[in-house]
């Protein structure tokens, strides 16, 4: 059976100058970790999660500095769209606290995480239909491509491939790295941002 191998945005080396090819790009690639979480056994499946972890993590920063003022500026109602999708990434980002602080052999993993799929899967279809194509109504080339470079800085943060002796030992300090990520891809984005966006 060949190696269980995920896909990465950067794999195609599209240039990835609109924001919103590659957002949708790295919902694919969330959904393929899940896949990969789920098929997985014993340390191949905690290698997994903690891609996922990572992944998630720095997909929602970026959102969160690149997408949502933008959709809060431009989007008719779109007050009420960012607290909706930030009301769901708060929910998400429990249970993936939850997630992080259990063993990933535990019986009651892949229910939970299951249940954090659903949760993220849904939570990515309303941003593609109310803000990503709102994005591109109302966008131009620049403008994607410049809000594209930040999310590309926020993804440089959290490589999806497994690094050889990142992981060892410290599970249970998984919180603070994914704070601490958190807080590294926010000035990514916006050094990003501030330079020649």
């Amino acid at each position: 059976m060949s190696e269980l191998k995920t896909p990465h945005a950067g794999d195609d080396r599209a240039k990835d100058d609109d924001v919103v090819a590659l957002l949708m790009r790295q919902h694919g690639d969330i959904r393929n970790l899940f896949d990969e979480v789920e098929a997985a056994e014993g340390e191949e499946r905690r290698d997994a999660f903690r891609r996922l972890v990572r992944l998630l993590a720095v997909h929602e920063t970026a959102e969160e500095e690149v997408v949502h003022p933008f959709a809060r500026r431009r989007l008719p109602g779109g007050e009420q769209v960012v607290e909706d999708r930030l009301a769901e990434e708060k929910a998400a980002k429990e249970t993936l606290a939850a997630l992080d602080e259990m063993d990933t052999d535990d019986p009651e993993f892949l229910p939970r995480l299951m249940k954090l799929r659903a949760d993220v899967q849904e939570h990515a279809r309303a941003e593609e239909r109310y803000e990503f194509t709102h994005i591109r109504r109302s966008t131009d080339v620049t403008g994607l491509a410049a809000m594209a470079k930040a999310v590309k800085a926020a993804e440089a943060m959290a490589p999806t491939r497994p690094h050889p002796g990142v992981e060892s030992g410290a599970k249970n300090m998984a919180l603070g790295p994914v704070a601490a990520l958190m807080d590294r891809t926010k000035d990514a984005v916006r050094k990003a941002m501030g330079s020649g966006g």
